[in-house]
């Protein structure tokens, strides 16, 4: 079984949709289908068995990709278009799986090549176009919405990634077994192409990063985030919190993996400004492998986003960890965290410091919360569970 699989998105980049498109492809090919993979020219080579990939012009003059919506995004995805038209006459797929976007033209070109259609949503388009501020006309939304739900009609299977869009697509199609609800729950080390690594490497590509190894204080209790820096993350908000861990806690010291380097700078002058650059570092953009070392060495770890229903994919692999975790009471992370494997507080400065306190300086929940942590995740969560989740995806497919 041969599948097309069509990702606009600059892949590989470290952040969330990439990192969903890479492990859905891995497994995908595990499960003996062959893949052709067509995405942006922006991105790094990965090597996956069985999977070629097929990339649009870099058009590396109009900059880089930016998440959410964006001119530059609906430009490419034009390409994107055009060369899923030349793959589709030249092979005969037994399906495509579209994410995100790509769905909504692959409903259209599925009569034309009578290939079985996958709608990978990540998210909702509406949604992110009045969340990312792109439009505020009603009509331009409404036809994003008509495009949404007629994809999902049109779909033999649906991929949501977290309990708020498998509540859309059911509040929209009722009850079917054509949806699939496959969080982004696994994390294997990303393995990129070493003839090509770093060709075309965006803002977060492996030549962003301050420092790619830096010495932390062996002598403090470190408080570790990792991940990207954007405003909904709440970094800001982690920030502003740390003066008051500090007045009670002054072991404690804050690690921030991740970021491009002007969010870096903006960051740090964030830091300077609440008087803790003693206590704070920034690593910048690293490799997963450092990234990973560095949250090993976490006494807390938090996720203090603050909007947004997506699950960051980040929560899982911090579950996993058995590190104790911090997070704000968001319905982002609320759908799959709750008192018993975390410490949730309120989005705010204060809640945040109370809850690295207490995940800090309470061995009993400490050890109670990061044991049922590990416990969720390998019964929910973890690897096995995530292919029996693509295995029952391909039998639906066949």
């Amino acid at each position: 079984m041969r599948a097309l699989v069509i990702a606009p998105q600059p892949f590989f980049s470290p952040r969330g949709t990439p990192y969903s498109v890479y492990y859905r492809t891995l497994v995908t090919s595990e499960l003996g289908v062959e893949v052709d993979l067509l995405t942006y020219g922006e991105g790094e080579d990965v090597n996956i068995p069985g999977v070629r990939i097929y990339r649009i012009p870099r058009f590396g003059a109009f900059g880089n990709v930016k998440t959410g919506p964006s001119l530059l995004k609906l430009f490419l995805d034009g390409f994107i278009l055009a060369r899923a038209v030349a793959l589709l006459c030249r092979t005969r797929y037994a399906f495509v799986h579209a994410h995100e976007e790509s769905v909504f033209f692959c409903r259209f070109l599925k009569p034309l090549f009578g290939f079985k259609l996958v709608y990978d949503m990540h998210s909702s388009l509406p949604e992110q176009l009045r969340n990312f501020k792109f439009t505020e006309s009603s009509v331009l939304i409404r036809a994003f919405e008509w495009l949404e739900n007629t994809s999902l009609r049109a779909s033999d299977a649906i991929i949501t990634i977290c309990p708020a869009l498998a509540d859309y697509v059911h509040r929209t199609l009722g009850d079917t077994p054509r949806h699939l609800l496959i969080e982004n729950s696994i994390f294997d080390p990303v393995k990129l192409d070493s003839h090509n690594h770093g060709s075309r490497a965006g803002p977060g590509g492996p030549a962003s990063g301050v420092s790619l190894e830096m010495k932390i204080p062996e002598d403090r209790d470190l408080v570790v985030y990792a991940g990207t820096l954007e405003t909904y993350q709440g970094i800001d908000l982690l920030i502003a919190a740390f003066p008051k861990v500090l007045e009670r806690h002054p072991r404690a010291f804050l690690l921030i993996v991740g970021g491009t380097p002007e969010q870096v700078a903006r960051h740090s002058a964030l830091v300077a400004a609440h008087g803790i650059g003693d206590h704070c570092r920034f690593t910048g953009h690293v490799p997963q492998t450092l990234a990973r070392r560095y949250t090993s060495m976490a006494s807390v770890l938090v996720s203090p986003r603050s909007a947004g229903t997506n699950t960051p994919l980040k929560v899982y692999e911090q579950l996993a960890s058995g590190v104790p975790l911090v997070a704000t009471r968001i319905y982002s992370h609320t759908q799959v965290l709750d008192d018993d494997v975390a410490f949730l507080v309120e989005p705010d400065a204060s809640g945040m410091a109370e809850g690295i306190l207490q995940a800090l300086t309470s061995r009993s929940e400490r050890e109670r919360r990061g044991t049922n942590a590990k416990g969720r995740y390998q019964r929910d969560y973890s690897r096995p569970a995530y292919v029996a989740k693509m295995r029952r995806l391909m039998d639906l497919l066949r």
